[in-house]
């Protein structure tokens, strides 16, 4: 079944502004990693993980902007967690005015992505970009964990990130009108919660994947900026 994406480049052109990064107050609790704190969690991960190649589980931007290498990439289901926009950002794509939102993985249901495979030769190397990429704090060191995912029926051992962080100071449990909110007015120095969605739902759409959550979702933040347009 054909569905059109209702939140368009244009609706998100109508969000996107450009925001200094340099304008922000500082945060005691963004302490940023070293390059050995990341040489550490690479190793640990490559302890916990064993022989055999690394597979890295992607459900949000991952997918449309790995920022890494791979070797290959498969249709995944992770059963047990689902998309949520439930990590609040204050920056990057949100600000200390206007807060954004950024995908997590919470409890239950089950969740469609892709999964890529890191050759065994440059598994540090790829790694050591995802994690830069992935994990840009202190604070964040604990947002990874191995899933088990299911690939054409097989099962095996994935690496995700931000599954299960209602630990963590930035989670938030919002209604989906509240997500919309939020989603349709955030912008920081790394674009807009809005465009953030939009390329999320279409690489989705892309692959063959419908979430029926986060395409409620872009209804409402299409509704939303056109609303705050005056249509």
């Amino acid at each position: 079944m054909h569905r059109k994406l209702v939140l368009t480049e244009d609706l998100v052109a109508r969000v996107e502004r450009k925001v200094p990064q340099d304008h922000l107050p500082p945060d005691t609790g963004r302490v940023p990693m070293t390059g050995t704190d990341y040489a550490e969690a690479i190793s640990g991960i490559v302890a916990q993980h064993g022989q055999g190649p690394i597979w890295v589980f992607a459900y949000g931007s991952l997918l449309w902007n790995p920022g890494f290498d791979y070797e290959e990439h498969r249709t995944a289901t992770l059963r047990g967690w689902h998309r949520a926009f439930c990590m609040q950002m204050n920056r990057f794509r949100g600000s200390p005015e206007q807060p954004g939102l950024m995908l997590g993985l919470n409890r239950g249901g089950s969740c469609k992505g892709e999964v890529y495979r890191i050759g065994e030769a440059s598994v540090a190397t790829e790694l050591d970009k995802l994690l830069r990429r992935e994990i840009p704090y202190h604070r964040l060191t604990s947002a990874w964990r191995w899933v088990i995912v299911d690939i054409a029926g097989k099962r095996r051992k994935a690496l995700t990130f931000y599954a299960g962080m209602q630990r963590d100071r930035f989670y938030v449990d919002l209604p989906i009108h509240a997500q919309a909110h939020m989603l349709a007015r955030a912008v920081g120095f790394g674009g807009s919660g809005a465009a953030y969605l939009h390329y999320t739902v279409m690489k989705l759409a892309e692959l063959g994947i419908h979430d029926t959550y986060l395409w409620e979702l872009q209804h409402r933040v299409a509704a939303e900026i056109r609303q705050l347009s005056g249509e």
